[in-house]
């Protein structure tokens, strides 16, 4: 390698890894933990089977699923201005985030809301246990452990999507490295870079995502 090029790899580093701890990484976690509210409360929705509601969650998910991620930003960045809604750059790219990620997230906790087995609910109202205690002391605690191994998948695609925050200008570590290129212009060994620190990044959740399974499979065991 060039030594002026590995001088430029080193340099660049810290300028796109700051960046990704200080942005990237806050604006999934933000944006997963509004996601994940918005999909418990379009399960729970569909799961009780309210009639118009269930509808309006089902348009929700629709809508959402069927365009893409990219085309969401602009419309909410881009077009909400021309309705006098002006939104900076961070507060839209959580929003979008958390609203996409919330409707495929529903789907997964639905599923896991409906494996459930029906008899312990009935259980619960037996017990004198309202609709409301046997969701939260029931349902929920075994539907959010089957629901954890796909919800840490979504985690991980979200820190990846943050990237597409770039092109309504978030200052995250993708934008970061544009920015380098567009100075240096030195395209391929800067690119690699920044999915170099892409790939760590999704590399230590997949960890903690393993690390987690164990212990709810070990905790499983224990309640067996």
């Amino acid at each position: 390698m060039d030594s002026s090029l590995a001088e430029l790899l080193i340099d660049s580093f810290p300028k796109i890894l700051i960046p990704g701890l200080v942005y990237t990484l806050p604006l999934a976690f933000v944006s997963f933990a509004i996601a994940l509210v918005i999909a418990t409360a379009v399960a729970l929705i569909q799961y009780a089977r309210v009639p118009v509601l269930r509808q309006l969650a089902r348009f929700y998910i629709w809508v959402v699923r069927g365009t893409p991620l990219l085309v969401q930003l602009y419309v909410v960045f881009f077009g909400l201005p021309d309705f006098g809604i002006v939104l900076d750059p961070l507060p839209t790219a959580v929003l979008v985030l958390s609203i996409n990620t919330g409707a495929y997230s529903a789907e997964t906790m639905r599923a896991a809301l409906e494996s459930v087995p029906v008899g312990q609910l009935e259980a619960g109202y037996c017990v004198g246990m309202s609709y409301l205690q046997v969701m939260r002391r029931i349902v929920l605690p075994q539907a959010l452990r089957t629901a954890f191994p796909p919800l840490s998948n979504e985690l991980i695609a979200l820190v990846k999507d943050t990237s597409l925050a770039a092109n309504i200008m978030v200052a995250e570590m993708f934008r970061a490295t544009q920015e380098i290129v567009s100075r240096e212009w030195v395209t391929m060994p800067l690119y690699l870079e920044v999915a170099a620190i892409y790939l760590l990044f999704s590399t230590v959740l997949t960890w903690l995502q393993r690390l987690g399974e164990r212990k709810l499979a070990a905790q499983g065991m224990e309640r067996g």
